[in-house]
């Protein structure tokens, strides 16, 4: 497979990691120094504000499965892009964001992504995060590698704390908004609407999918997102469509749901933030052990023959 590398700078690197790790094509990730005059920087060096560099996150990835766009994308969702002195409470020349691109190819993309973005006017204020050319990379210490997962606790305080988390709520969640749900409940079939809008569940064993064997996958009914692969499929006997894993975790979200008189884990699509269904710790053990239950009204399945024409030709590495 032929890797390409991309480099992000989006604030505090501690962050950075966990919205590209575990996703298709990326084989590794490395928190890092780039973009000054200091070789071989300590994160004390860095933190100083006196050597140019920011903190950022070198991807190795295989663009056949990880299109360079959807990691751009994917910056975008983590970062204010309209703010030149750092990133939320993290301040100065350290924690600015930057794209580097490592080809033409590269900045291309990025400045398209850009120019599209400030066209939207999805902010009051002009995105200001610069594209610049790859400089050499420096990998941080060991204690900044992969810390999302060996200080998850810390991790998802900082986050929160650092006012990140509630920013990406804020203002990268699309959701619906009132004029969208009427238009929404003019398109989708009442069960449709109910599941994905009202956190409804369909009947088991009368839905759409739930016996469905035949090769494809399984997109968002709104967004037109992947979410699931016929490969992770299986009899649950549910009566419900179950699958082990989705084909990007970043496409989906997991809320814990106490209705009912329950504890359950709720799934959702994380850019039209519809609902799904839940996820159980009661599948194959040999796959994970995870069974997410899905409806069906919640989703379009997409015959592997049919991928190529409807624009999910990336996706087919699934089934090679």
């Amino acid at each position: 497979m032929t890797t390409e590398l991309a480099t992000f700078a989006g604030g505090c690197f501690w962050c950075m990691v966990e919205p590209f790790d575990q996703r298709p094509g990326i084989e590794k990730i490395v928190s890092g120094y780039t973009g000054g005059h200091i070789e071989n920087p300590t994160y004390e060096q860095v933190y100083s504000n006196t050597t140019g560099h920011v903190e950022a996150v070198q991807i190795t990835f295989n663009p056949e499965l990880m299109p360079y766009e959807e990691l751009v994308n994917t910056f975008w969702q983590q970062i204010d892009p309209t703010d030149a002195g750092g990133q939320f409470n993290d301040r100065g020349e350290s924690y600015q964001t930057a794209i580097f691109y490592h080809n033409e190819k590269q900045r291309q993309i990025a400045e398209q992504s850009k120019q599209k973005l400030d066209k939207s006017a999805k902010f009051a204020k002009p995105i200001v995060t610069p594209i610049l050319p790859a400089k050499t990379f420096y990998r941080a210490e060991e204690e900044h590698q992969d810390y999302y997962k060996r200080q998850s606790f810390h991790y998802q305080l900082y986050k929160k704390g650092s006012g990140r988390e509630d920013f990406i709520k804020e203002n990268w969640k699309k959701g619906a908004d009132q004029s969208d749900l009427s238009d929404l409940k003019a398109k989708l079939t009442p069960i449709q609407y109910s599941v994905t809008q009202e956190n409804g569940t369909e009947r088991p064993f009368t839905n759409e999918y739930w016996d469905n064997e035949d090769e494809g996958i399984y997109v968002d009914l709104i967004s037109g997102d992947v979410l699931f692969s016929s490969h992770d499929k299986f009899n649950s006997n549910c009566g419900w469509p179950s699958f082990t894993k989705p084909v990007d975790p970043y496409k989906v979200e997991e809320n814990t749901d106490t209705s009912h008189g329950m504890v359950r884990t709720e799934v959702r699509s994380k850019n039209a933030d519809s609902h799904l269904g839940h996820v159980f710790e009661d599948g194959p053990q040999d796959r994970g052990g995870l069974r997410y239950c899905m409806n069906s009204a919640a989703m379009k399945f997409i015959p592997k023959e049919e991928m190529k024409e409807k624009g999910y030709e990336n996706y087919l590495y699934l089934f090679s």
